[in-house]
Protein backbone atom coordinates (compact mmCIF):
# COMPACT_ATOMS: atom_id res chain seq x y z
CA UNK A 1 0.00 0.00 0.00
CA UNK A 2 1.10 3.53 -0.92
CA UNK A 3 0.45 6.75 0.51
CA UNK A 4 0.41 9.82 -2.01
CA UNK A 5 -1.29 13.14 -1.86
CA UNK A 6 -3.90 13.64 -4.18
CA UNK A 7 -3.70 15.03 -7.67
CA UNK A 8 -6.21 16.71 -9.88
CA UNK A 9 -5.58 13.79 -11.96
CA UNK A 10 -7.28 11.31 -9.22
CA UNK A 11 -10.13 13.32 -8.71
CA UNK A 12 -12.62 11.57 -10.41
CA UNK A 13 -11.36 8.57 -9.80
CA UNK A 14 -11.74 9.61 -5.45
CA UNK A 15 -14.96 10.30 -6.61
CA UNK A 16 -16.00 7.05 -8.14
CA UNK A 17 -14.57 5.49 -4.79
CA UNK A 18 -17.28 8.07 -2.77
CA UNK A 19 -20.13 7.12 -5.12
CA UNK A 20 -19.31 3.30 -4.26
CA UNK A 21 -18.90 4.05 -0.36
CA UNK A 22 -21.71 6.31 -0.25
CA UNK A 23 -25.65 6.42 -0.94
CA UNK A 24 -26.84 8.18 -3.47
CA UNK A 25 -27.43 11.52 -2.82
CA UNK A 26 -24.55 12.11 -1.18
CA UNK A 27 -23.73 15.57 -2.50
CA UNK A 28 -27.32 16.97 -0.75
CA UNK A 29 -25.55 16.67 2.60
CA UNK A 30 -25.27 20.01 4.19
CA UNK A 31 -21.26 19.64 4.65
CA UNK A 32 -21.48 19.85 0.81
CA UNK A 33 -22.82 22.88 0.74
CA UNK A 34 -19.84 24.24 2.68
CA UNK A 35 -17.76 22.81 0.02
CA UNK A 36 -19.36 24.12 -3.15
CA UNK A 37 -17.10 26.37 -5.32
CA UNK A 38 -13.70 26.22 -2.42
CA UNK A 39 -10.83 24.27 -3.32
CA UNK A 40 -9.84 21.11 -0.60
CA UNK A 41 -6.77 22.01 0.95
CA UNK A 42 -4.74 19.85 -1.09
CA UNK A 43 -1.75 19.04 1.26
CA UNK A 44 -3.99 17.13 3.14
CA UNK A 45 -6.28 15.40 0.48
CA UNK A 46 -4.55 11.93 0.60
CA UNK A 47 -4.71 8.70 -0.86
CA UNK A 48 -3.89 4.93 -0.73
CA UNK A 49 -2.92 2.96 -3.29
CA UNK A 50 -2.27 -0.54 -4.08
CA UNK A 51 -1.66 -3.01 -7.40
CA UNK A 52 -4.92 -3.03 -7.94
CA UNK A 53 -5.82 0.71 -7.79
CA UNK A 54 -7.41 3.34 -5.50
CA UNK A 55 -7.66 1.53 -1.90
CA UNK A 56 -8.66 4.90 -0.13
CA UNK A 57 -9.28 8.20 0.44
CA UNK A 58 -9.63 11.11 2.57
CA UNK A 59 -9.86 15.15 1.89
CA UNK A 60 -10.40 18.00 3.79
CA UNK A 61 -11.70 21.56 3.19
CA UNK A 62 -11.45 25.21 5.09
CA UNK A 63 -14.64 26.08 6.81
CA UNK A 64 -15.60 29.28 9.40
CA UNK A 65 -16.83 30.00 12.29
CA UNK A 66 -17.55 33.65 12.36
CA UNK A 67 -13.54 34.83 11.50
CA UNK A 68 -12.29 31.44 12.74
CA UNK A 69 -10.53 29.00 10.10
CA UNK A 70 -11.78 25.72 10.82
CA UNK A 71 -10.76 22.16 9.12
CA UNK A 72 -13.87 20.27 7.52
CA UNK A 73 -12.65 16.49 7.48
CA UNK A 74 -14.66 14.21 4.85
CA UNK A 75 -15.39 12.93 2.86
CA UNK A 76 -13.18 9.50 3.88
CA UNK A 77 -13.43 6.42 2.24
CA UNK A 78 -12.13 2.56 2.34
CA UNK A 79 -12.92 0.78 -0.78
CA UNK A 80 -15.12 -2.18 0.16
CA UNK A 81 -12.38 -4.87 -0.39
CA UNK A 82 -9.99 -3.06 1.45
CA UNK A 83 -12.94 -2.26 4.86
CA UNK A 84 -11.57 -3.58 7.84
CA UNK A 85 -7.94 -3.67 7.36
CA UNK A 86 -6.94 -0.18 9.24
CA UNK A 87 -6.51 1.88 6.32
CA UNK A 88 -9.05 4.72 7.13
CA UNK A 89 -7.32 4.87 10.81
CA UNK A 90 -3.92 5.01 8.57
CA UNK A 91 -5.69 7.66 6.74
CA UNK A 92 -7.06 9.70 9.30
CA UNK A 93 -3.76 9.77 11.90
CA UNK A 94 -1.25 10.87 9.14
CA UNK A 95 -3.61 13.61 7.72
CA UNK A 96 -4.16 14.74 11.39
CA UNK A 97 -0.77 15.00 12.19
CA UNK A 98 0.12 16.76 8.91
CA UNK A 99 -2.53 19.02 9.18
CA UNK A 100 -1.10 19.61 12.75
CA UNK A 101 2.57 20.36 11.29
CA UNK A 102 0.66 23.06 8.73
CA UNK A 103 -0.33 24.87 11.65
CA UNK A 104 -4.02 24.06 11.74
CA UNK A 105 -5.59 24.26 15.03
CA UNK A 106 -8.56 22.39 14.80
CA UNK A 107 -10.77 20.18 13.06
CA UNK A 108 -14.82 19.68 12.35
CA UNK A 109 -16.47 16.65 11.01
CA UNK A 110 -19.84 15.38 11.10
CA UNK A 111 -19.93 11.70 12.02
CA UNK A 112 -20.06 8.99 14.43
CA UNK A 113 -19.25 10.07 17.86
CA UNK A 114 -18.20 6.30 18.75
CA UNK A 115 -16.28 5.65 15.90
CA UNK A 116 -14.40 9.05 15.92
CA UNK A 117 -13.89 9.28 19.13
CA UNK A 118 -10.85 6.85 18.94
CA UNK A 119 -9.02 9.63 17.39
CA UNK A 120 -9.87 12.23 20.03
CA UNK A 121 -12.89 13.57 18.22
CA UNK A 122 -15.80 14.63 20.78
CA UNK A 123 -19.15 16.51 20.66
CA UNK A 124 -19.30 20.12 20.41
CA UNK A 125 -21.60 22.24 21.47
CA UNK A 126 -22.70 25.28 20.32
CA UNK A 127 -21.50 24.90 16.21
CA UNK A 128 -24.30 24.60 14.19
CA UNK A 129 -23.64 23.17 10.63
CA UNK A 130 -26.27 23.55 7.90
CA UNK A 131 -29.67 22.20 8.49
CA UNK A 132 -30.75 19.01 8.14
CA UNK A 133 -27.20 18.34 10.37
CA UNK A 134 -27.90 15.82 13.45
CA UNK A 135 -26.13 18.28 16.39
CA UNK A 136 -24.89 15.26 17.87
CA UNK A 137 -22.86 14.33 14.94
CA UNK A 138 -20.88 17.33 15.00
CA UNK A 139 -17.47 16.78 16.14
CA UNK A 140 -14.40 18.22 16.97
CA UNK A 141 -10.69 17.71 17.60
CA UNK A 142 -8.11 20.29 19.27
CA UNK A 143 -4.70 19.90 17.37
CA UNK A 144 -3.86 22.45 19.72
CA UNK A 145 -4.82 22.39 23.13
CA UNK A 146 -7.81 24.99 23.64
CA UNK A 147 -8.48 25.18 20.55
CA UNK A 148 -12.32 24.76 20.34
CA UNK A 149 -12.49 26.65 23.75
CA UNK A 150 -14.73 29.40 23.21
CA UNK A 151 -15.65 28.96 19.25
CA UNK A 152 -19.24 29.01 18.62
CA UNK A 153 -21.75 29.98 15.90
CA UNK A 154 -22.87 28.57 12.75
CA UNK A 155 -20.10 27.03 9.94
CA UNK A 156 -19.94 28.64 6.88
CA UNK A 157 -18.50 28.39 3.65
CA UNK A 158 -14.64 29.79 3.43
CA UNK A 159 -14.42 33.23 2.83
CA UNK A 160 -18.16 34.08 3.73
CA UNK A 161 -17.75 35.65 6.86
Amino acid sequence: MQLHQETPADWWEVEALYDLCFAPGREALSSYRLRDSVAPVADLCLILRDENGLAAAIRYWPVQIGLVDVLLLGPIAVHPVHQGEGLGGWLMRESLRRAQALGWDRVLLVGDAPYYSRFGFVRLEGVVMPPPTNPARVLGLELTPGAWAGITGAVTRHGED
